[in-house]
């Protein structure tokens, strides 16, 4: 496979309602969105890096740099045999696990479509469908439990929260009052410390399936501490950047659950490697979300067809996150299910009108 040209295009797109979290509130997504071009034929992935380093340490302006500068001039100074070594090709630049998968994903699927295949058969995926869940940032009481009402009635199999200290106990009473049997988890982004352990046990008397990423974005020590001091399980999310990243939080089970998203850990290479580590451990994992557009969105449907991905997932219907996606083909999923794309590759193909409206800047990379 031999890769002729890299565009690197960033796109603007609003949400359809503020998302917020502890982090803070965002409105609309930057995204990074590179497409390969081999033999006529193109394949896309995205980035999901923000503008500025709020989730983890990438940043766009870093990912462009890293891409225009050596990765993808690295990608066409010789051929391709598989997507999968195209990572190890680019391990003497340490870190940025975002921006070498926003890459390698628009490999893997140019390779996928000109061998006429779905990502998925690539990836040991079977599953023609996945069943996801409802990711819900943080509104006023009322509105959440009413959010919550809705995603039930649409028949999403799990509802994860986002919390922070003083935005927890009263709203999960509320929910839990409504909904006391509803699969329910919560997503801290880090946003408790071990100071707060009283806090932490009022939340863990909720029957919660699990409590996502309570304490600092890096750690693993001080969750494997927390771990024996909770009934609920924990769930490592920023935490976990690599395959040799998550081998040693489950030996220090500051986890047991898994929260895998592809551009956090590196690209689909180590989704493989991290989903043979878990299944023979028996340790479950699910798909984590970033409010990626179609392209971002298609190829986490696929890679949460692999047979380790064993709880619903992030990836939920594209219009509850935008009005209008950047993709021809919108996921949208019926009653929690989300049927995988269809055809070769992801299964998505580009609205190139609404691209070029919403682009804030192109660029393009020749051999």
């Amino acid at each position: 496979m031999r890769i002729d040209e890299v565009e690197l295009r960033i796109v603007h797109l609003p949400y359809v309602s503020p998302f917020r979290t502890s982090f803070g509130e965002e409105v609309g997504k930057h995204a990074l969105i590179v497409t390969v071009r081999s033999d006529g034929v193109e394949g896309y992935g995205e980035g999901v890096m923000d503008p500025f380093p709020h989730y983890r340490e990438e940043c766009i302006p870093g990912a462009l740099h890293l891409l225009r500068g050596a990765f993808a001039p690295e990608l066409m100074s010789r051929d391709v045999a598989h997507p999968s070594e195209v990572t190890a090709r680019w391990v003497e630049w340490r870190g940025n696990p975002m921006a070498k998968t926003a890459l390698e994903l628009a490999v893997w699927d140019c390779f996928a479509r000109q061998q006429g295949v779905p990502l998925r058969t690539l990836l040991g995926g079977e599953r023609t469908e996945i069943p996801v869940g409802a990711s819900l940032g943080m509104n006023p009481i009322p509105q959440t439990v009413a959010s919550v009402a809705r995603h039930v009635e649409q028949g999403y199999q799990r509802v994860k929260l986002k919390i922070e200290p003083g935005w927890d106990v009263d709203m999960l009473a509320a929910v839990r009052a409504d909904f006391p049997d509803i699969e329910l988890t919560v997503d801290a982004n880090s946003a408790y410390t071990l100071e707060m352990m009283d806090l932490l046990h009022q939340i863990d008397q909720f029957g919660l399936h699990y409590i996502e990423q309570p304490l600092h974005w890096d750690d693993m020590l001080d969750h494997a501490h927390l771990a024996t001091m909770l009934t609920t399980e924990l769930c490592l999310d920023e935490s976990l950047t690599s395959p040799a990243r998550v081998k040693a939080a489950l030996d220090l089970k500051a986890c047991t659950v898994v929260n895998v998203k592809v551009g956090r850990v590196g690209g689909l290479q180590s989704v493989r490697e991290i989903h043979d580590l878990c299944v023979a451990r028996n340790v479950p994992m699910w798909c984590g979300g970033m409010l990626e557009t179609g392209i971002g969105r298609a190829h986490n449907i696929h890679l949460a067809t692999m047979p380790g991905f064993v709880f619903p997932g992030d990836t939920a219907s594209a219009s509850r996150t935008y009005s209008r996606d950047i993709t021809e083909q919108q996921p949208e999923a019926t009653n929690g299910i989300m049927p995988v794309p269809a055809g070769p590759g992801i299964g998505v193909t580009l609205d190139r009108a609404f691209v070029d409206q919403v682009t804030e800047s192109v660029e393009v990379v020749r051999r």
